[in-house]
């Protein structure tokens, strides 16, 4: 059985700083769950990995905000992401208070032991837990493996590859899938990016590798050119008829999708060509301001010239 989580309130925040109204936050979660999608992601526990100065609501995570959603959708079904730098034991407590059930540890490869403490700590408190490890297609294998391993010996429900560049192909989808499958009895799952236009291709290359979870998000809507289609994966799923894939309202999300593309300005589904350059060089988001976006093909040297230097 797939478990799909609904990541549109916090990658989608990528686009507008975050800045989801209150009544559109509320009106997508409540949707997304009717629509059947297992978990919807309302945001970020304070702050995405770098400061953003006047980051909103789904940036900060906030309290209020928590019982908000809540009050609109079983605590069961709602979930937050989190930099452990940017949390303490005590934002875990109140964050199960106010209603987050299960909560997502952007692990960093370099120290992974202070959140892998605090993922344990969640697992304590009744959280289901994933670790979220970024970046995987600039990650070496052996490190995958140790931190896949790490991962679920902390209590990790779920180790995602996050293929936060969007550069990987289906075949390595499938291959470092099956990797992180050898060496841990979590559950595995995929957060697809899609500077290369591949993500769907490579969430079914990760199901049929034996991944089970798969974030999307509707209109794509995430950082650079965005995330896993909703909306395409969900009839993906209908059409190719998964017996147990398929109580999804693709119906109901088509018209969030139409909502959200009328309110929120931000959302509408593109793909600039500086996101296809960083992807086709496996490059991340921070390596835009490096390159002279305004002219695509200066911008194409400059990212061969920066994927040179780090080779060295």
């Amino acid at each position: 059985m797939i478990v799909n989580l609904d990541v549109t309130l916090r990658d989608g925040g990528y686009r507008n700083n975050f800045d989801f109204p209150l009544d559109y936050a509320l009106h997508h979660a409540r949707e997304s769950v009717a629509a059947g999608m297992e978990w919807v992601e309302i945001g970020y526990r304070n702050g995405s990995f770098k400061p953003q100065p006047g980051i909103g609501r789904t940036g900060v995570g906030a309290d209020d905000y928590i019982r908000a959603v809540a009050e609109v959708v079983s605590p069961d079904r709602l979930c937050m992401i989190l930099h452990p730098k940017n949390i303490t034991s005590e934002d875990l407590s109140r964050m199960y208070e106010a209603g987050i059930r299960l909560v997502r540890f952007c692990l960093p490869s370099g120290a992974p032991e202070p959140g892998l403490a605090l993922l344990a700590q969640a697992a304590d408190l009744g959280f289901t837990t994933t670790v979220n490890i970024t970046r995987v297609s600039q990650l070496d294998r052996r490190r995958l493996v140790d931190l896949a391993a790490l991962s679920g010996d902390a209590g990790a429900d779920v180790v995602y590859l996050a293929d936060s560049n969007g550069s990987m192909l289906p075949r390595e989808v499938s291959q470092l899938v099956t990797l992180v499958r050898s060496v841990t009895d979590a559950a595995i799952g995929l957060h697809a990016h899609n500077n290369l236009g591949l993500a769907l291709a490579n969430a079914i290359a990760a199901v049929d590798a034996g991944a089970t979870w798969i974030d999307s998000s509707v209109l794509g809507m995430g950082k650079g050119p965005g995330n896993l289609v909703t909306e395409q994966w969900l009839a993906y799923l209908g059409r190719h008829s998964r017996p147990a894939d398929g109580g999804y309202d693709l119906g109901r999300i088509l018209n969030l999708a139409h909502r959200m593309e009328s309110e929120i300005a931000q959302a509408t589904p593109s793909l600039p060509l500086p996101d296809l350059v960083l992807g086709h060089f496996d490059l991340s988001v921070e390596e835009r301001a490096k390159l002279p976006v305004d002219r695509i093909g200066d911008a194409f040297s400059a990212a061969r010239e920066l994927t040179a230097a780090g080779a060295r």
